[in-house]
């Protein structure tokens, strides 16, 4: 016999877990699609060429890599954003710019697991192609925010930096041919502490320990949004590419503002970094108030040069990707996620062996006027049959016996209120329908 196991960092998705899973999922499509972002899909296995040198020395070691049938090196992808650089330079002919897209697939990465985290994930990206105005990552924000509250949170905060003044004050420190070891440093700023980041800057990236201070002083920087803008000023005064990043930074928060997103929710946070290597301007993190340790759940930024690697057109792009099982795993922990496996509302017993046409018939009916129904598939006793719904999760039962359907009408019951009501069969059950509806209303 062959044991029943998963590999570490996989799971099995129960109903219970993926029913909200997939309501994540329709919500960020509804989102998504309100912009205007148009759905792709792209392969699970992409060559390794295509992979590796794109995130980060990180995700190159997680990368599940291998030789396939056919001796080529291929990789898994680790991500939804490279592929779709690859993707859009491929495509871009028949495509077009701008091009906005949403794709929400697995990725996978090897690494150690952790809460809500585990080694095959999903992704739910949307980005626009081929626009380096800063319109984009103000609808990037919008899009995050409009997000969040689809899902139903209200307690949350997207924190927002723009990797063009990190690198001005780099730039002013004479440490900008090593942003990137900086940058990766200081991304763990809240998860290692300052001394253990200061000390990562000077290992990988040589910095001296005043460099260290100075970029770490950089990161501290807080208060509202107006204060924290007036104090990055001295601070990237005299580097082109700082001074243009705080006014994007500037711009950005006037123009969200302007469409009603207020400063509790999008933030100045100076010490995101974004460890991936390819974020060029803006970026986000976006964190629930009640369980800020879980941390980001729904990240980004922009990114110029990543389809460089495979064309010569410039195709600049910003997005964000939500993280779908972390924040599943947060919605658990505070307990917003409703406890059912099945879609269908209503259940109808099939406990009278003669009436199983009329049965068939209702659910048809049901289903017709846009009412899920399952129908037991046994003629059991009908106390079995309602543990099994009430285990399964089901609002409302309707129970008919040969002496109902003889009188033309059935019992809707509220399987969540007890209350029951006995309802005309007539004129392709219109009262049924209309007192299931009621029901659902009133949930």
């Amino acid at each position: 016999m062959i044991q029943p196991r998963t590999l570490k960092g996989f799971r099995d998705y129960l109903p219970e877990a993926m029913m909200p899973r997939e309501g994540l999922i329709d919500a960020a499509k509804r989102v998504y699609r309100s912009y205007g972002f148009a759905p792709i899909d792209t392969p699970a296995l992409e060559y390794a060429e295509v992979l590796t040198g794109k995130g980060s020395d990180e995700t190159d070691r997680q990368m599940y890599r291998f030789e396939d049938h056919g001796g080529r090196d291929v990789g898994l992808r680790f991500d939804l954003t490279v592929p779709l650089a690859r993707f859009a330079a491929q495509h871009v002919g028949v495509l077009g710019t701008p091009f906005k897209r949403y794709h929400i697939a697995s990725v996978w990465r090897g690494e150690n697991t952790q809460r809500g985290r585990y080694r095959e994930f999903m992704q739910c990206d949307f980005d626009t192609i081929g626009t380096k105005s800063l319109v984009s990552d103000i609808e990037t924000a919008l899009v995050i925010h409009d997000l969040m509250r689809a899902i139903g949170f209200e307690g949350f905060q997207i924190r927002v930096n723009n990797r063009k003044v990190l690198s001005g004050v780099l730039e002013k420190l004479s440490l900008a041919d090593r942003s990137t070891e900086v940058l990766r440093a200081l991304d763990k700023l809240a998860k290692i502490g300052r001394e253990k980041v200061a000390e990562e800057m000077m290992a990988a990236a040589g910095a001296t320990a005043e460099q260290a201070d100075q970029v770490l002083k950089l990161a501290e920087v807080a208060g509202s949004n107006t204060e924290i803008l007036k104090q990055l000023e001295p601070l990237v005064a005299g580097s082109e590419k700082g001074e243009e990043g705080l006014a994007q930074l500037r711009d950005l928060l006037e123009a969200t503002g302007a469409a009603g997103v207020t400063d509790a929710r999008l933030a100045i946070d100076v010490s995101i970094a974004r460890g991936l290597d390819y974020y060029t301007g803006t970026i986000f993190e976006t964190f629930l108030d009640q369980l800020p340790g879980i941390g980001s759940v729904c990240s980004g930024g922009r990114y110029d040069n990543l389809a460089s690697l495979y064309t010569k057109e410039q195709l600049p792009g910003v997005g964000a990707s939500l993280g779908l099982d972390r924040l599943l795993a947060a919605m658990e922990e505070l307990e917003l996620i409703e406890k059912v496996s099945t879609p269908a509302p209503v259940f109808i017993p099939y406990f009278d062996e003669k009436s199983l046409g009329a049965y068939l018939k209702l659910a048809a009916q049901l289903r017709a006027a846009g009412i899920g129904v399952e129908v037991y598939p046994e003629a059991k006793k009908l106390g079995q049959q309602l543990k099994y719904a009430d285990r399964r999760g089901f609002k409302i039962a309707i129970i008919a016996g040969d002496r109902e359907l003889s009188e033309g009408k059935c019992q809707v019951k509220n399987l969540l209120g007890g209350d029951a009501t006995d309802e005309s069969l007539a004129d392709n059950a219109a009262a049924v329908v209309a007192r299931i509806q009621k029901i659902l209303e009133s949930l």
